[in-house]
């Protein structure tokens, strides 16, 4: 799991037919202080996250799982909104 930011939406109009009906965000990974890592991937939203939101990404066999989905092909899931996070110095 890792934490990222919704930058922006992909639109596919054809597709696995798993995925229909399922919102593609494109999601930044960020440090905890939401510093950009350089790494974009998608991930299917299952939370309603929106752009410019700081969100919890789930990976892999997991990530399938949240749709109860496991021959889905989904390799990343939104799995939570971030309200606050509070690091240590």
């Amino acid at each position: 799991m890792y934490i990222g930011k919704v930058i922006g939406m992909v639109v596919a109009t054809r597709k696995d037919e798993t995925l229909v009906g399922k919102k593609l965000m494109v999601v930044e990974k960020t440090d905890a202080n939401g510093k950009s890592l350089g790494i974009e991937e998608v991930a299917i939203d299952s939370v309603g996250a929106g752009k410019g939101e700081y969100v919890l990404v789930s990976k892999g066999s997991s990530a399938r799982h949240v749709f109860g989905s496991p021959n889905s092909p989904i390799d990343a899931a939104i799995v939570g909104i971030i309200d606050n996070i509070e690091v240590q110095p």
